[in-house]
């Protein structure tokens, strides 16, 4: 589903900030991406979704260019991003009215949306009237009225409490299961990356090059119990060395 070859990625005549990307996404993966700040996470969803252009090697979504496959793609960013003259049906609604899609339809599909994201009750509801997480979930909704093949997430989950965030993580995967998706994400807890991903991608820093990729072979669906059990503590901590092998610019 997307494919670097050995890309690199330098911002005008500044120093390179991504060395020899090679890496496959299969459909249906989840793929995490963890590593210390300004290794390069963030630069590689903007490369996928074609907000940047790749310097050097190839990269490939849905075995087309980025800039041909944006139609396949929605991206969640850490922040919510919610228009405030909008309701949480408005805001979900908008990719739908941009695309041409008739009121009637599009308020319906919103409807459905919001409540798959447990919200159809504050579907009236502007951004100042809901809490971090109900935003995450209006900005997750609105992603997925795209209908995308591929999702990018930006430490969606970074800003809020662990507890809402443990439980957005399990929301995720179940909405995941409803309507399947490629995920791409990145965060910065080796916790949250083990949860939700079946392989994680650990990046060592200046510049950003692939430090380790560990597989996560817990079986989808994921329950909340996971997090309680001995291998998954033990998968943790096999992260947790990789990642700071990786700052430390050691061998994995």
């Amino acid at each position: 589903m997307v494919q670097f070859r050995d890309v690199c990625k330098r911002f005008g005549e500044g120093p390179l900030v991504l060395d020899r990307i090679t890496l496959a996404i299969a459909e249906g993966e989840f793929v995490s991406l963890i590593g210390p700040s300004g290794c390069g996470k963030s630069t590689l969803l903007r490369l996928v979704s074609a907000l940047s252009p790749v310097t050097a090697g190839a990269l490939s979504v849905a075995g087309t260019p980025p800039e041909q496959a944006r139609e396949h793609l929605a991206f969640v960013f850490q922040e919510a991003t919610l228009l405030p003259w909008l309701t949480a049906a408005g805001n979900v609604e908008l990719p739908l009215r941009l695309r041409g899609m008739p009121a009637g339809e599009r308020g319906a599909r919103a409807a459905e949306l919001l409540a798959l994201v447990r919200l159809k009750a504050a579907a009236t509801l502007y951004p100042r009237q809901l809490s971090g997480g109900m935003k995450m979930r209006v900005s997750i909704a609105r992603a997925l009225s795209r209908e995308p093949r591929i999702l990018l997430l930006d430490e969606p989950f970074g800003a809020l409490d662990e507890i809402t965030r443990n439980h957005l993580n399990e929301e995720l995967l179940g909405w995941r299961g409803k309507a399947p998706f490629t995920a791409l994400f990145v965060t910065h807890s080796v916790a949250e990356a083990v949860f939700l991903s079946n392989r994680i991608v650990v990046l060592a820093p200046a510049p950003g090059r692939i430090h380790a990729a560990v597989p996560v072979d817990f079986p989808y669906p994921r329950a909340a119990a996971l997090r309680e059990q001995s291998e998954y503590f033990a998968k943790v901590a096999e992260v947790s060395h990789l990642l700071q092998t990786a700052e430390e610019g050691g061998a994995a």
